[in-house]
């Protein structure tokens, strides 16, 4: 945990699958919690649902005796599910997210052909913040930043003195999200990340991700300082168009996520499943392209 003057506590769970960092952040005060990007497991192959990850957060909510206040989605992820829906249900708490989630909504659910039933506007989340909206988690003062680029509807939390900034950035030694995606735009990413390298020094940045390079151990905090000298893709004062091309090219070279096809289904419906078709059962659905003949 990390304790600071402004008596908030932040507790990082790690999930192996998808090297994604989920938070739980608390005032100590209140004992007023928030839960930042949330992870349900799938098994792809088999299309089980699995618990194990999300109830230990659910099981350290219950046992630090915490009230749940918020779930923020830092945007729709392409890597993973969001368990918010499942802690919701045992737990309470608002599922929060930018209001730019409508693009994405747009685009995606014209990709899956999701239908007239799947509203456009956001309405699965409980809340949609704007650029510079504030919030509290108990006495903790928080500001939502919007940082497109990655995604729309990329957002980055600032509680106190720490930053939240989803994939916006990762460890050092692991540069920037790529900016490929349907929606994405390095020269957007580029001018976002500005806005988190434009906080102080000292302020303190929790990564949603880190891969862990060269095999050390996983790692998910840093400071602006540490971005600005040591990122390897955007440090040293690199420039806009550098930044791009930089990015643009390796993005050429990745892959696709594993489980990008179900998770973007899921969450950009909140991380609630499709519904159900006429055998009663949730199917998510794959969209096929290069068929020939």
């Amino acid at each position: 945990m990390v304790d600071n003057q402004n008596s908030m506590d932040v507790k990082g769970f790690f999930d192996t699958d998808t090297n994604t960092i989920s938070y739980v952040v608390t005032d100590k005060k209140t004992a007023i919690c928030a839960v930042i990007d949330s992870v349900l497991d799938l098994d792809y192959a088999s299309g089980n649902i699995k618990y194990e990850n999300v109830d230990k957060i659910v099981d350290f909510i219950t046992e630090n005796h915490l009230k749940l206040e918020w779930l923020v989605e830092t945007h729709v992820h392409a890597d993973h599910l969001s368990a918010a829906p499942y802690i919701q249900q045992k737990l309470g708490g608002r599922i929060a997210i930018s209001k730019e989630i409508v693009h994405v909504q747009k685009i995606f659910g014209k990709i899956f052909n999701a239908g007239t039933e799947f509203e456009r506007d956001g309405s699965q989340f409980d809340l949609l913040l704007n650029d510079g909206d504030s919030y509290s988690v108990g006495n903790l003062q928080a500001k939502a930043i919007h940082t497109p680029g990655h995604t729309p509807a990329c957002m980055a939390h600032m509680i106190e003195d720490c930053v939240f900034v989803g994939d916006t950035l990762f460890m050092p030694d692991g540069g920037t999200a790529r900016a490929d995606f349907p929606g994405g735009d390095a020269r957007v990413l580029y001018r976002s990340i500005q806005k988190i390298l434009a906080l102080p020094d000292e302020t303190r940045l929790f990564v949603c991700h880190d891969y862990m390079p060269e095999g050390r151990k996983v790692e998910w905090e840093t400071t602006v300082a540490e971005q600005k000298n040591n990122n390897i893709h955007i440090g040293g004062a690199i420039s806009e168009d550098e930044f791009v091309k930089l990015r643009e090219t390796r993005d050429v070279t990745l892959g696709m996520p594993k489980l990008i096809m179900p998770s973007i289904q899921v969450n950009m419906r909140a991380g609630h499943m499709p519904p159900s078709e006429d055998d009663g059962k949730t199917y998510l659905k794959v969209p096929i392209s290069g068929i020939k003949g």
